[in-house]
């Protein structure tokens, strides 16, 4: 039996771990199209303060989120040592800026734990919860709770 048929079997799926300053967070691996090293965008008027602008991305415009900052953290100082996840969210491809990807994590439900009562409000929308592998604290990210305004395929 293959790898890919018996993680299917146990429920396990694949996240895609990174860093933003001191901590770890991840998302779905099934979202994430590619991984690019740091291009400078091109800054859009009027944007939300934690859009960095635009790239063009083999010819299709890619707004570029500063992760930390949209996460409620200080705002990063792009260096060519960070990183661009590109990710599908609803129908809309973004990139979102990050220091490091660190891992590729192999999970089922069960490692999953809830987000602390005491989180803020924002931290609750955005983390789908916690998971605590080897002595490491990394946070579960639902892409979707982060960019609300984006349309959905039933629209």
């Amino acid at each position: 039996m293959s790898y890919a048929v018996k993680n299917l079997i146990q429920g396990a799926r694949e996240l895609i771990a990174f860093r933003i300053g001191d901590q770890e967070f991840c998302v779905d691996i099934m979202s994430v199209r590619e991984i690019r090293g740091w291009t400078p965008a091109t800054a859009m008027p009027h944007a939300p303060s934690y859009m960095k602008g635009v790239i063009n991305l083999r010819g299709e415009v890619l707004p570029i989120i500063d992760l930390s900052l949209r996460l409620g953290m200080q705002p990063a100082e792009p260096s060519p040592r960070h990183v661009i996840i590109v990710a599908q969210v609803k129908r809309q491809s973004v990139g979102l800026l990050v220091e490091a990807v660190s891992d590729i994590l192999t999970i089922t439900e069960e490692n999953i734990q809830p987000t602390p009562e005491i989180s803020s409000d924002l931290q609750k929308r955005f983390a789908r919860g916690i998971l605590a592998i080897d002595r490491r604290m990394i946070c579960l990210v639902e892409l979707e709770a982060l960019f609300p305004d984006i349309e959905s395929e039933a629209a």
